[in-house]
């Protein structure tokens, strides 16, 4: 066997930046998809309709209800269980008043229509507990924004 010599030396010196560039990508991927950059009116809830119109009022805290029975609170879209939905409103409630010098906030809440009627009443009365000041989201019926044009 032939023995070839080399005069290169070998450097220890240099670090494979590969696997990092490779961990750098899949960190943003993630930060990517669990930030909150998009509002929750990227969820689709399908309001029930109304033939009466109401003045909006300031939201401060938001508690939505997909068909699938998932629970988003507040604008980080935090998702909750139904069992541990009291302790979390609680909590928020709490917070707004500490922010808003001790003023009840306005529970805002927006629940898909085909959600089952004893899912939106156990809800309702656990949202209804935590805070006086309450709104139930819904569309003007078609019929009655056809008067307006």
């Amino acid at each position: 066997m032939i023995k070839f010599k080399t005069k290169l030396k070998q450097s220890h010196s240099l670090i494979d930046l590969t696997p990092l560039v490779d961990v750098i990508f899949l960190m943003l991927i993630f930060f990517m998809v669990t930030s909150d950059i998009l509002p929750l009116k990227s969820l689709n809830i399908e309001n029930p309709t109304l033939a009466k119109d109401s003045t909006p009022l300031t939201t401060q805290l938001l508690v939505v209800m997909d068909a699938q029975n998932v629970i988003y609170v507040g604008s980080k879209k935090s998702i909750v269980d139904l069992g541990s939905l009291k302790t979390h409103l609680l909590d928020e409630v709490q917070s707004l008043k500490n922010q808003y010098g001790n003023v009840d906030p306005t529970i805002v809440v927006s629940i898909d229509r085909r959600v089952e009627y004893g899912v939106f009443l156990r809800l309702f009365s656990i949202v209804q507990e935590c805070c006086p000041r309450l709104r139930l989201v819904y569309k003007p019926s078609e019929e009655q924004n056809a008067g307006y044009f």
